[in-house]
């Protein structure tokens, strides 16, 4: 029982390839949505199942941070690359670069013996970015075509949360590298 929400993260990150290739080869919008909705769920089970039976674990810690990163960058990439969004390209940049460098960051506070767990802010950034995906791909799904109201309304929106994406992984910088 215990290992659930470390099972329900690699399902996560299992699901990614499957969106991917709905988005990208299929392109079918409404099913890579499903798929989406279903690994940002386990998102939220496995966290809430860790802090139930108390069996929140240092891979936990590391591995349902970058499982979300890694949907979350899935979406932005096919909603950035993809028309009929073509999201402003810096708006995937500062959220790409961020999240590498706090992946980079966790590492060698890990190898330091520091284990730092995403805060409040970056389950908030994390919440907002899955809810604006979630958004955009249903709009893409059953508006078809888009009008560009929404399509600006998406990017002032993913503009957004680029923003608090940055200001959230300030957060990581202020920590102690040595402590």
């Amino acid at each position: 029982m215990k290992n659930i929400p470390n099972i329900l993260t690699i399902g996560r990150i299992l699901l990614i390839p499957v969106f991917l290739w709905l988005v990208f080869a299929r392109g079918s919008i409404a099913s890579a949505l499903l798929v989406f909705v279903a690994a940002a769920l386990t998102d939220w089970l496995d966290g809430w199942l860790a802090r139930k039976w108390q069996v929140i674990s240092d891979f936990g810690k590391i591995a349902d941070p970058l499982a979300d990163k890694l949907l979350v960058l899935s979406a932005l990439a096919a909603l950035t690359w993809l028309p009929p969004y073509r999201l402003w390209l810096p708006i995937f940049i500062v959220i790409a670069l961020r999240e590498l460098v706090i992946t980079i960051l966790r590492e060698i506070y890990k190898k330091r013996g520091i284990i730092v767990p995403a805060d409040r802010l970056g389950k908030w950034k994390t919440f907002l970015q899955m809810l604006g995906i979630v958004l955009a791909f249903a709009a893409w799904a059953w508006l078809e075509p888009l009008s560009k109201g929404l399509v600006w309304a998406a990017n002032i929106w993913f503009g957004l949360v680029a923003a608090l994406t940055l200001y959230s992984g300030l957060n990581y910088l202020k920590r102690p590298v040595g402590a």
